[in-house]
């Protein structure tokens, strides 16, 4: 089985006739795709690195800052 991937216009009236006669003849299945959603231990991952460049980037920063201050 191979997959086939279609970019249209939805709001073109004959991409959507096509597309519809595509499906009708059974040779073609629609799939619905699934996001992947993060799992609480990439959320946390993502949060400590967030964490960890904001707090490195006010360190560096300083000296840069208070020079202008």
């Amino acid at each position: 089985m191979c997959t086939v991937t279609l970019e249209f216009n939805q709001n073109n009236a004959l991409a959507r006739r096509k597309l519809a006669a595509l499906l009708a003849t059974g040779l073609f299945l629609q799939k619905e795709i699934k996001t992947d959603e993060p799992t609480s231990e990439q959320v946390q991952a993502h949060r400590e690195l967030r964490d960890a460049a904001l707090e490195h980037s006010r360190k560096s920063m300083a000296p840069i800052i208070a020079r202008y201050l």
